[in-house]
């Protein structure tokens, strides 16, 4: 009953991100290590395909990932050429692995590298740790003071339980499961 999975919708309070939706999700023994920042753009409220039967169209995305893989890549959908209307998932993509270089290190070896040498580029100040913790502490409170009705296990090398994929299709959303 160790908490080892969490699933957040959060919201940022101002004007910039009003009705932004920000989506966590962290857990241990998930099929992949893996940090990434997935950003979906807006539908266009204008379908332009929709008079030759193409009734949706995922929106586009903007992925960055940051471990194990540094990369930026876009994914969004086009037409392929032709007089027919099919659309095709296309990915621009950036990869610090296609340029060559080092071999990537894992966080904690160069998180060590740069306390070794003073580098604090990497390392959280201190009003951001807190910052962070303000939204964590309510959730552990919680959970240590009322035991789950439904304990939403899920078992070892999967991407969580069911309950993280439903939080997000409330909203008419998924998960990016990477690799």
């Amino acid at each position: 009953m160790t908490e080892t999975y969490a699933a957040l919708k959060l919201q940022v309070e101002n004007w910039r991100w009003a009705g932004v939706p920000f989506y966590v999700r962290s857990g241990k023994r998930l099929p992949r290590r893996d940090t990434q920042i997935s950003i979906q753009f807006r539908r266009p409220p204008l379908l332009l395909f929709e008079q030759a039967g193409v009734e949706g169209i995922d929106p586009n995305r903007l992925d960055i990932l940051v471990q194990p893989e540094e990369a930026i890549c876009i994914t969004m959908k086009a037409k392929r050429p032709g007089s027919a209307i099919e659309l095709s998932e296309v990915k621009l993509d950036f990869s610090y692995r296609s340029i060559g270089g080092l071999p990537p290190s894992t966080g904690y070896e160069r998180l060590l590298y740069d306390a070794m040498i003073g580098d604090a580029t990497l390392f959280h100040r201190a009003d951001i740790v807190e910052a962070s913790w303000r939204i964590a502490t309510p959730v552990l409170d919680l959970w240590a003071t009322l035991p789950a009705r439904d304990f939403p296990n899920y078992p070892a090398g999967t991407w969580g339980p069911q309950a993280g994929a439903d939080l997000l299709a409330r909203d008419g959303r998924r998960w990016v499961n990477p690799g």
